[in-house]
C-alpha cells in the first residue's frame, strides 16, 4: 500500500498540477451514457471509439491485476489560447503548438512511477496518454481533478480546462482515494455552447463530432461533410477560450509546455510556398504531424 500524500508530493515533483487516485474498477453511469452517444451517431468517423467499449470504462479488464488508477493533469495554457483577432486564417488550436504532449507526458509518468518503485519495489504499472482505450476523463472527474463542462472536457475550478491528462495504472492500493468535486461546475454559463461556430456542443455536454472543427481538422475526413472550418487549420480552441474559468486560469508553469512554434509560422500564405520537407522540419515534434502537410494545406485552403 501507498500513501496518497506520497502519491501528490511525486506527482507535483516531476511537473504535474494536479493528481488524483481512484480505484481500478468499473464505472457504469459515464459507460452507459457513451453507449448511448455512440448509438447515436455522434461518433461519425472516429471508428476507433467503437473499439474495446467495455475496457474503456473498466480498466481491470484493460490491465491486468491493476488495483488503482492514478490521474495526472497538466495545464499547456500559453497566451495563444486566449484566442484569435477576427479575420485570422490560419488558426490552430494553442496545444499543438508545443512538442507533442504525448511525448512529453508519458515521461513524466514514468518518471512517477520510477519514484513509487522506492516506496513499493513490488510495483508493476502502465502508463496511457491519450493513447489506449481509457475513459481518461470520467476517471479525472472521479478522482475529484473537476467536473465535466458542457463543452465535454473536464475543467477544474483552478486551471480551466486547458489541461492534459495521463494515467499510471498501478497493482497497489493507495490508503485514501479521491471522491468526484462537489459544490461546483458550469452553472447556468452556456458560452462555449454559444460560441461553437458549427453548434456541435449538445446539451447532454458530448460532441458531435460531425460538426466539430477539431475534428474535421485532424480525425480521417467524411467524404459526405462539407463543414466550414472558420479559419482553423488544426485542432479548436473556441469553445475552451470562451470558458470563465480559462479566462481566468494562470499560463502554464511547466516549461515543457512552452510554445515552440507560433502560429505565423505555418499560416495560410506561407504554407501555400512551403515544402513538405520544410513543414515537417518545422513540426517535427508537435502534434500538428498527426494531421500531416497535405491535410494541414487543405484545411488552410477551405478557408
Amino acid at each position: 500500500m501507498i500513501s496518497r500524500k506520497v502519491i501528490t508530493n511525486l506527482a507535483h515533483d516531476v511537473g504535474f498540477d494536479l493528481v488524483g487516485v481512484v480505484r481500478a474498477e468499473h464505472i457504469a453511469e459515464e459507460h452507459n451514457r457513451f453507449k448511448e452517444w455512440l448509438l447515436a451517431g455522434n461518433s461519425s468517423t472516429l471508428s476507433y471509439l467503437e473499439r474495446n467499449v467495455e475496457k474503456r470504462f473498466d480498466v481491470s479488464l484493460l490491465v491486468e491485476g491493476s488495483r488503482s488508477v492514478v490521474v495526472c493533469a497538466v495545464s499547456y495554457l500559453s497566451p495563444y489560447s486566449r484566442g484569435y483577432t477576427e479575420g485570422a486564417t490560419a488558426k490552430i488550436a494553442s496545444y499543438a503548438l508545443n512538442r507533442d504532449y504525448h511525448i512529453t507526458i508519458k515521461s513524466m509518468l514514468e518518471q512517477l512511477a520510477l519514484a513509487l518503485k522506492s516506496y513499493a519495489p513490488e510495483l508493476r504499472h502502465r502508463s496511457f496518454v491519450d493513447s489506449a482505450p481509457i475513459a481518461e476523463k470520467s476517471y479525472a472527474r472521479r478522482a475529484g481533478l473537476g467536473w465535466i463542462g458542457r463543452q465535454s472536457l473536464l475543467v477544474n475550478p483552478t486551471f480551466g480546462s486547458m489541461m492534459h491528462l495521463g494515467e499510471l495504472v498501478i497493482d497497489v492500493d493507495i490508503d485514501e482515494y479521491d471522491t468526484p468535486m462537489e459544490g461546483i461546475g458550469c452553472g447556468s454559463c452556456r458560452r462555449c455552447v454559444e460560441a461553437c461556430p458549427n453548434g456541435a456542443i449538445l446539451e447532454n455536454r458530448t460532441i458531435d463530432t460531425r460538426r466539430c472543427i477539431s475534428c474535421r481538422t485532424i480525425e480521417r475526413e467524411d467524404a459526405n461533410s462539407d463543414v466550414p472550418l472558420h479559419g482553423w487549420i488544426f485542432g479548436c480552441d473556441v469553445c475552451q477560450s470562451v470558458c470563465p474559468f480559462n479566462q481566468h486560469a494562470p499560463l502554464h508553469r511547466n516549461q515543457q509546455f512552452d510554445p515552440i512554434i507560433t502560429p505565423e509560422m505555418v499560416g495560410a500564405e506561407s504554407l501555400e510556398t512551403m515544402s513538405e520537407e520544410e513543414f515537417k522540419a518545422l513540426a517535427k515534434d508537435t502534434p500538428m504531424l498527426r494531421a500531416g502537410f497535405e491535410r494541414i494545406r487543405a484545411n488552410a485552403r477551405k478557408n
